[in-house]
C-alpha cells in the first residue's frame, strides 16, 4: 500500500528546509519566548559551569597534588563538588523554566487547529481521513513540544559548549587542539546526508501514523459491519500490513540513527586517543605538564555527550520539522470564511431583486474534486419556495437532491448562480447568521456523545427545556427518550449508536426544529422509520410546515403529501414543479417514482405498456 493512500492529493510533501518549517512556530512560541530565552541562559551557564570542572583539575593537579598540600586537595575536591551540584542545580532549573509555557504553547496550537477545522469547508472533510487529522492533532504536537523543550535549546546550548570548549582546547595546548578537531568537516557532510535522508523517512513514518490511525477509527465506528460481514479478519490483515510497514520505516529510521551515531562517536573517540597518546609522549619529553593534559582530556570528554548528541538532536528537529509541515498544511488550507469577501462583492455587484422565500437562481454546483471533464451535479438549478410553503423534492438516484439541500445552509459554495433567503443572497449572510435561519436534518443523522437533551439543543442553544420537549413531541421521540434510564439526560453514546436507525433520526428531526426556524431544510427525514410512526411524526410535523418555509426531500408519497408543491429534479436540473396530484397526471416520470415502478423505457417486451398516470395517481392516493 502505498504511503499516500489514505491522504488527499493535496496533503503529499513538498521539499521544505527544515530551519523554515520550525520558524513558522515562533507566532505560537513568542508569547513565551523570555521563558524559554531564560531557560537557555541557564542552560548555557550550566554547562559553563561543567566546563570550568577540568580547569580546577589542571590546578588541583598541577598544584596541591604535586606539592602534597592536604589543605588544598581538600578544597579542590570541595570546589570540584560545588560545581557539580551547581550544575545539576542549573539544568533542574532549565527545566522547570520551560514546562509550563511549552504545554501552554502546544494547547494553544492544539486550540488553533480545532477552531481551524471547524471553520474549513465541508469539501476539505470530505477529502481528509480522519485519523490523518486526529495525528496531526495529537503526535505531532507531542513531537513538537518535544523539540521546544529540548533540542531546541540544546542545539543552541551544545553549540555555544562546543564553541568554548575548542578554545579551551586551543588555548591549552594547540597542537592537541588540532588533532581533536580534525573530525569536524567529516562530521558536518555526514550530517548534511543524515538530514536529509531521516527527513523523509520521518515524514514516511508520521503520515503512516495517520494512516494507521484512520483504519483503527474506521474499525471502531464500523465494528458492527465487520462482524455482520465477518470481515475481522480482512481488518485484521489491513492493520498488520499498515503495522509492518510502518515497522520497516521505523527500522529504517533507526538504521540511519545508528549509523550516524557510530560515525558520531567514532570520529571524536578516535582523535581523543590520539591526542592522549600525542599528549602522553609530550608529558614524557617533559613539554607538558601533567594538569594540563589532565584538564585538556577532561575538557575533551566532556563536549563528547555535545558532540555525540547531535545525531539524536538532528532526528528529533527533522521529526518536528515534518510535524510541523503536517500541522500547517491543515492551517494552511483556506477556510470557509476566506472566499466571502470576494463572494460578498460577487453579490453586491449582482444587484437583481430576489423574491421573498427561498429561491434558486440559475444555480450550478460542481464538487472540488469532480473530475475536469464531468457535468455539474447541479446546472441551471431554478426554483422559488414561497414563504410559509413547504417544497417537496423528488427525483431518482442520483439527480442532485442531497446536494441541493446542502447548498441552502452553505456547507458548499454554489459555483453558479445564487440562492435567496427573503431576498437576501446567502453569500452575503455571516454564516453564523445564515446558520441560525436555516435548521437542517440528514437522512443520515449524527449524534454526539452527550445526553439527548444536549443532542437536542445543538439545533437551537437558546431554547429551554420545555423547548426540548416540545420537539421531541413533533418528532415523536419524547416516549423512547422518557423510558432512557436518566430520561432526557442520557448519555446517548457516541453516534448515537445505542439507540435504534428510527431513534436517532427522530433525535435529528428534534434538533432540526428546537430552534423555530425560520427556513428548515429535510433530508428524506423519515427514512427509517415505521409506517406508523412515521404517520404520528408528519402530523405532528405539520404544525412546524405551517409556521416555515421548508424544503424537503422525499422518496415517498406520504412524505410529498407534507408538502405544498413538488419540485421534480433530473439529471441535476428541475424538470417540473406542480402539486403532488398535477405531477402525478402530467409527468411520467413523476408517477413512476411515487408508483414504485422502473422507469418507463424499462418494461420487459411482452409486457404492458407504461403505467397510466391517471392510474398511478389514483393508487397512489389510494
Amino acid at each position: 500500500m502505498s504511503d499516500d493512500a489514505h491522504r488527499p492529493e493535496s496533503a503529499v510533501p513538498t521539499p521544505r528546509s527544515p530551519v523554515r518549517s520550525l520558524l513558522r512556530l515562533w507566532p505560537y512560541v513568542r508569547p513565551v519566548r523570555a521563558r524559554l530565552a531564560g531557560a537557555a541562559g541557564v542552560a548555557v551557564l550550566a554547562s559553563g559551569t561543567g566546563l570550568l570542572i577540568p580547569l580546577v583539575l589542571k590546578w588541583l593537579v598541577d598544584g596541591p597534588v604535586a606539592a602534597r598540600d592536604a589543605g588544598g586537595i581538600w578544597l579542590g575536591g570541595g570546589l570540584l563538588l560545588l560545581l557539580g551540584l551547581a550544575e545539576a542545580g542549573l539544568f533542574g532549573l532549565r527545566r522547570w523554566l520551560v514546562a509550563r509555557p511549552l504545554a501552554s504553547v502546544e494547547a494553544a496550537m492544539r486550540a488553533a487547529l480545532y477552531r481551524h477545522l471547524q471553520r474549513l469547508p465541508v469539501a476539505f472533510h470530505d477529502r481528509w481521513p480522519t485519523g490523518q487529522l486526529l495525528s496531526r492533532g495529537t503526535t505531532d504536537l507531542q513531537l513538537l513540544r518535544m523539540f521546544l523543550a529540548f533540542p531546541l535549546t540544546f542545539l543552541f546550548v551544545n553549540g555555544v559548549t562546543i564553541l568554548a570548549g575548542c578554545a579551551i582546547l586551543l588555548t591549552q595546548r594547540w597542537t592537541l587542539g588540532l588533532v581533536l578537531l580534525a573530525p569536524i568537516v567529516p562530521l558536518v557532510v555526514l550530517c548534511s546526508v543524515f538530514e536529509a535522508k531521516y527527513s523523509v523517512a520521518a515524514r514516511r513514518s508520521q503520515d503512516q501514523v495517520g494512516d494507521l490511525t484512520t483504519l483503527v477509527e474506521e474499525s471502531v465506528l464500523g465494528i458492527r459491519i465487520i462482524k455482520g460481514f465477518g470481515r475481522h479478519r480482512a481488518q485484521a490483515h489491513a492493520y498488520t500490513a499498515l503495522t509492518h510497514e510502518l515497522r520497516a520505516t521505523e527500522l529504517h529510521k533507526a538504521r540511519l540513527l545508528a549509523a550516524i551515531w557510530g560515525v558520531i562517536t567514532i570520529l571524536p573517540e578516535t582523535a581523543i586517543g590520539a591526542a592522549l597518546i600525542l599528549g602522553t609522549v609530550q608529558v614524557a619529553d617533559g613539554d607538558l605538564s601533567a594538569g594540563t593534559l589532565v584538564a585538556f582530556l577532561s575538557t575533551a570528554l566532556a563536549l563528547r555527550w555535545p558532540v555525540e548528541s547531535i545525531g539524536f538532536l538532528l532526528a528529533i528537529s527533522n521529526e518536528s520539522a515534518t510535524a510541523a509541515d503536517r500541522y500547517f498544511e491543515v492551517m494552511d488550507v483556506p477556510p470557509a470564511d476566506a472566499a466571502d469577501a470576494s463572494a460578498l462583492a460577487a453579490a453586491a455587484a449582482d444587484g437583481a431583486p430576489a423574491p421573498d422565500g427561498l429561491a434558486l437562481t440559475g444555480v450550478e454546483f460542481r464538487y472540488p474534486d469532480a473530475p475536469a471533464g464531468a457535468p455539474p451535479t447541479l446546472r441551471g438549478v431554478d426554483l422559488h419556495v414561497r414563504p410559509g410553503e413547504t417544497m417537496a423534492l423528488v427525483g431518482a438516484t442520483g439527480s442532485g437532491k442531497t446536494t441541493l439541500t446542502a447548498l441552502v445552509p452553505r456547507l458548499y459554495d454554489v459555483t453558479g448562480g445564487r440562492i435567496t433567503l427573503d431576498g437576501r443572497d446567502i453569500m452575503t449572510l455571516p454564516r453564523d447568521e445564515l446558520r441560525s435561519l436555516v435548521a437542517v436534518a440528514f437522512e443520515e443523522p449524527t449524534l454526539f456523545s452527550a445526553t439527548a437533551a444536549e443532542n437536542v439543543l445543538m439545533g437551537g442553544e437558546e431554547a429551554d427545556g420545555d423547548g426540548v420537549r416540545r420537539a421531541l413531541r413533533i418528532a415523536q421521540a419524547h416516549e423512547f427518550v422518557a423510558a432512557l434510564p436518566q430520561a432526557e439526560h442520557t448519555q446517548v453514546g457516541e453516534q448515537g449508536l445505542s439507540l435504534s436507525g428510527g431513534q436517532r433520526q427522530r433525535l435529528a428531526l428534534a434538533r432540526a426544529v428546537v430552534g423555530s426556524p425560520r427556513f428548515l431544510v429535510l433530508d428524506d427525514p423519515l427514512s427509517a422509520l415505521d409506517v406508523h410512526t412515521e404517520a404520528r411524526v408528519e402530523a405532528a410535523l405539520r404544525e412546524v410546515l405551517a409556521t416555515t418555509t421548508a424544503l424537503i426531500v422525499a422518496h415517498r408519497p406520504s412524505t410529498v403529501l407534507l408538502a405544498d408543491r413538488v419540485a421534480l429534479l433530473s439529471g441535476g436540473r428541475v424538470t417540473a414543479v406542480g402539486t403532488h396530484q398535477q405531477l402525478l397526471r402530467e409527468s411520467a416520470e413523476y408517477a413512476h417514482l411515487m408508483s414504485g415502478t422502473g422507469p418507463a423505457d424499462s418494461a420487459p417486451a411482452g409486457a404492458a405498456g407504461p403505467a397510466d398516470p391517471a392510474r398511478t395517481a389514483e393508487e397512489t392516493e389510494r
